[in-house]
């Protein structure tokens, strides 16, 4: 008897792939039947939607109720919950003129300033205008500011006829704030019905963090016209360093003629590599490195404050955290992206492999500082300083509000305690001397 791999092939029978080609065709009719559903019930709901949407809870409820009502009814036939269900839907039908009509307003949304310091006052004008030719009944007006909603009553509006309403932006806290979009609001009184039509896009208003001066020698913010002088030699540069033997490959235009024709021999000079200054400032927003809120918020100044002198004295800045890495362009696009550094959590593992992160497309730098919070061990931040090289001044900053600002040198890494932001100059003087 021969082995079932020594067989010959298998022959399927004329019943039983009949039986499979009609499986495959009505596999592919149900799969075709499912997707002419599925776009007939997306066109329907594209249909429905819009009479759908002016309901609101409070309406959905009560139609939820009068559909059980009739159930009730129907079932135990009892009959006042059939007078229950005519009443629940007679609410609803009532409802229905709120929402019909049409306003033709032209509403203007503005805010003065659009840029503020963390404290400082900020105000919003919304200004309605009757942009028709017939008069428009009073309406209701919402408006989100932040995470607040404003709420307007607009009265009843001539044709050209136009309304402001003034209102304060709440700017104790560093943020963006997103005025808007501003919607009227048609519906009865019960919340039952519920039309909104959108006016105006939403309009941003940055809160700044407060900041303080630096002066521009400090720590390391160096306002170089050749270059920082590195102790690395090389056989071009600015930075004269001495002179050696002339070896085949060496530039001609290095010999220094006059000294090789005192000693008989060839001589070429040597240079110290020079490079343009370039800081980078990692600013981590872990909240696992941070005691408080108040200082996170210190920390955000502490940083704008140091790179906005950075860019005032020219220097090569970059600024990274965790999300974010921030415009150093001009001071106000640096003060536009500051106000949108949040805290965050559990995105790297350690400071050092957030900054390796960070960094690793950035230009070497010659001054790094890392900003982080009174949790933060000082471990770590040595950790991250071996990422820079030799070269680079590493300058740690730990924010702890209320502490004594001081400074101090651990296993050769200059670390900055920052107790209060007015602090942050004269401790940057004591590092540059």
């Amino acid at each position: 008897m021969r082995r079932a791999s020594e067989r010959g092939p298998v022959r399927i029978s004329p019943a039983r792939h009949a039986l499979r080609s009609v499986g495959r065709a009505l596999g592919a009719g149900a799969s075709h039947a499912w997707r002419l559903l599925r776009q007939v019930l997306a066109v329907v709901l594209g249909r429905i939607r819009p009479v759908v949407d002016v309901i609101g809870p409070a309406g959905r409820l009560v139609l939820l109720c009068a559909v059980a009502a009739f159930i009730v009814s129907a079932v135990f036939g009892w009959v006042e919950f059939t007078y229950l269900a005519t009443t629940l839907l007679a609410a609803v039908l009532v409802a229905v003129p709120f929402i019909i009509g049409r306003a033709t307003y032209a509403v203007e949304l503005q805010l003065n300033p659009h840029r503020v310091v963390a404290g400082e006052r900020a105000l919003g004008q919304m200004t309605v205008t009757n942009s028709g030719e017939r008069a428009l009944l009073p309406a209701r007006m919402e408006l989100p500011v932040g995470t607040g909603l404003a709420e307007f009553v607009i009265p009843g509006l001539a044709p050209a006829a136009v309304h402001d309403e003034l209102f304060a932006v709440p700017t104790q806290r560093r943020a963006v704030i997103v005025a808007g979009p501003a919607v009227s609001v048609r519906g009865d009184q019960l919340g039952l019905m519920r039309r909104t039509v959108r006016w105006t896009e939403a309009v941003e208003l940055f809160v700044h963090p407060v900041t303080t001066r630096i002066a521009s020698s400090a720590a390391g913010l160096m306002r170089d016209l050749e270059g920082e002088v590195t102790k690395k030699i090389t056989s071009d540069d600015i930075s004269f360093h001495a002179l050696r033997a002339y070896e085949p490959g060496d530039p001609l235009r290095n010999v220094h003629w006059r000294t090789s024709a005192r000693t008989g021999q060839l001589m070429v000079r040597q240079f110290e590599e020079t490079r343009r200054t370039q800081l980078t400032i990692v600013h981590t927003s872990e909240t696992a490195y941070y005691a408080s809120d108040e200082e996170f918020e210190l920390a955000v100044s502490v940083t704008a404050s140091l790179a906005l002198q950075i860019i005032r004295d020219g220097t090569g800045l970059s600024v990274v955290t965790e999300k974010l890495a921030l415009r150093t362009a001009t001071p106000v696009s640096l003060l536009d992206d500051t106000s949108r550094i949040d805290a965050v959590s559990g995105l790297f593992p350690s400071l050092r492999e957030f900054a390796r992160a960070a960094t690793r497309r950035l230009p070497p730098p010659s001054v790094v500082m890392i900003i982080a919070g009174s949790l933060m061990d000082l471990t770590e931040f040595r950790a991250a300083q071996t990422l820079f090289g030799k070269d680079a001044t590493t300058l740690a900053f730990r924010i702890n509000p209320g502490a004594q600002s001081r400074l101090s040198t651990v296993s050769g890494l200059t670390v900055v305690t920052i107790g209060d932001l007015a602090d942050l100059p004269k401790l940057l003087r004591r590092v540059h001397r």
